[in-house]
């Protein structure tokens, strides 16, 4: 089975520390399946909620399908969208959410078998000088590799 990316958040493992995560469906309507496969969304903005025992994706934007005839067939932008996880996964995202104060964040929205699927962590936010540090870290690495394999071809 392929995946398609339909949309990636790069801000998510700049600004979060991501601890866990896992592969949810999502409720939509036909129109909003049409405009993700012509890649025409946004989920930089969104995240995770519980309500009733339920998660739902908030602040993903999903504009209009551009070929549908009218607007009464379309479907709300910026609803807030079921998340489809187990009873279980469910259970222990909220926990740790209320326990330990953690976010969810959507990572990646892609394609599988023709469901659309997303990829959400949980994730602590980082402070800037954390981000900095991170940047550091990432780029002395970075840095140590390129001497590495510059010693290797000698």
């Amino acid at each position: 089975m392929s995946e398609r990316n339909a949309a990636t958040n790069r801000r998510a493992r700049h600004d979060y520390d991501l601890l866990d995560s896992w592969e949810a469906g999502l409720v939509l309507r036909g129109s909003e399946v049409k405009s993700i496969r012509q890649a025409n969304v946004q989920i930089s903005e969104a995240f995770g909620r519980e309500q009733d025992g339920e998660l739902w994706l908030i602040g993903m934007h999903v504009p209009p399908y551009a070929m549908s005839g009218s607007e009464a067939t379309g479907h709300e932008p910026d609803r807030p969208r079921k998340l489809l996880l187990h009873r279980r996964e469910i259970r222990q995202i909220t926990n740790r959410m209320s326990l330990e104060g953690l976010t969810l964040v959507p990572l990646r929205l892609y394609f599988k078998a023709g469901n659309v699927k997303v990829e959400i962590a949980l994730a602590r936010g980082r402070k800037l000088h954390d981000r900095r540090q991170a940047l550091a870290r990432k780029e002395a690495d970075r840095e140590a590799e390129r001497a590495m394999e510059a010693n290797r071809r000698r």
